[in-house]
């Protein structure tokens, strides 16, 4: 900025007075320019904030699958993070609204899996028509908590001790026929239709089992997710890469407890995922298969590195106080919602640190 000399002949209190001003005039801008810059952060933080404060399914809209990877409806890679509850039957005081709340807000959660056993205790197809009924109204209620914070859900069909999804294939079959049909409106649902086939269950027995729930299903429902567990307790990915099914919107299941999978596991998941198969972790712990035994935090660590780097969605067992090593809540500790860090198992403590990163 060009100025007019000061005039030395002036009265020294008038060049003092000139000098002051001219000084002003410098200044007044520089003066200026951080409060603009903090106005500029101030409405970049506002942005930030905006986007922090939607829901998972505000962010990602419908899920889809591309390719080998989930995405949302922007078709951007998405990987999930959440919690699975225990058997519906046997801690239903965990599926209320403050639960799952304290679950997104808190620990990062964007999924809630709902197990529901299929041959256990209470389980759906060995308990009676008023425990069928009452696991259906369960079902319903964590639906439509999920439907108000905003989270994604999946309805697991939870077989275990019986092994071979075919045995009970005609109850599979009608249940997920009720569950389309009721919440084919809703783009948050995702059903998993066999949890974990085992004891020599073969992919070809899983396939033709897989077939027909897929088919009942796409009849009400044409674009959900549909998980489809894998032989071996969900561990041989390689048979489902090998041979997938045909269809959209399809993942398959692997399941891994890190203190008894390790690296020749973790190299059977990444060879399925190089093949192109596309892989939804719907289950796992960092203590031994049995959901018991000791806790090996470095291999855990190691899983969560690998499901990083290929953006594989993955799911914590399990949301109880079970005497287990694999509950995430302290065996003590009677809270179903609102929990503190003393409240949770070491289990729940690493799983709250990897998932709130």
């Amino acid at each position: 900025m060009k100025t007019k000399p000061i005039d030395r002949y002036l009265p020294v209190r008038a060049q003092t007075l000139l000098l002051l001003a001219f000084l002003c005039c410098l200044l007044l801008p520089a003066a200026q320019t951080p409060a603009s810059a903090d106005a500029k952060t101030a409405a970049s933080n506002s942005k930030t904030a905006a986007a922090d404060s939607k829901t998972p399914l505000q962010q990602h809209g419908r899920l889809k699958v591309s390719g080998c990877s989930l995405v949302n409806s922007k078709g951007n890679v998405v990987q999930l993070k959440g919690v699975s509850t225990h058997g519906l039957s046997w801690y239903p005081q965990y599926v209320n609204k403050q639960a799952f709340q304290t679950l997104r807000d808190q620990w990062g959660a964007e999924v809630i899996r709902l197990a529901m056993y299929t041959a256990e205790y209470n389980g759906y197809c060995t308990g009676s028509a008023q425990n069928q009924k009452d696991l259906r109204t369960l079902i319903d209620k964590a639906v439509s908590y999920c439907d108000e914070l905003g989270l994604y859900v999946i309805i697991d069909w939870h077989i275990l001790s019986d092994a071979d999804p075919n045995i009970y294939k005609k109850q599979a079959n009608a249940f997920f026929k009720t569950m389309a049909k009721k919440y084919a409106g809703h783009s948050n649902v995702l059903y998993e239709i066999c949890n974990e086939p085992n004891s020599g269950t073969s992919w070809n027995d899983i396939k033709a089992y897989a077939q027909t729930i897929m088919k009942t299903i796409r009849r009400y429902d044409k674009r959900a997710v549909i998980l489809i567990g894998t032989p071996s307790w969900c561990q041989d990915v390689d048979a489902a890469a090998a041979s997938p099914l045909k269809g959209s919107n399809l993942m398959y299941t692997f399941h891994f407890y890190a203190s008894t999978h390790t690296d020749s596991y973790r190299k059977k998941l990444q060879s399925a995922i190089d093949a192109g198969l596309a892989v939804f972790v719907s289950e796992f712990g960092i203590c031994e298969a049995s959901g018991s035994g000791t806790i090996r935090r470095k291999e855990a660590d190691a899983w969560i590195k690998l499901l990083d780097q290929n953006n594989i969605s993955y799911v914590a067992w399990n949301l109880s106080n079970k005497d287990e090593t694999s509950a995430l809540i302290r065996n003590s500790c009677t809270k179903t919602s609102g929990w503190k860090r003393s409240d949770l198992s070491d289990a729940g403590k690493w799983v709250y640190d990897k998932m709130s990163r």
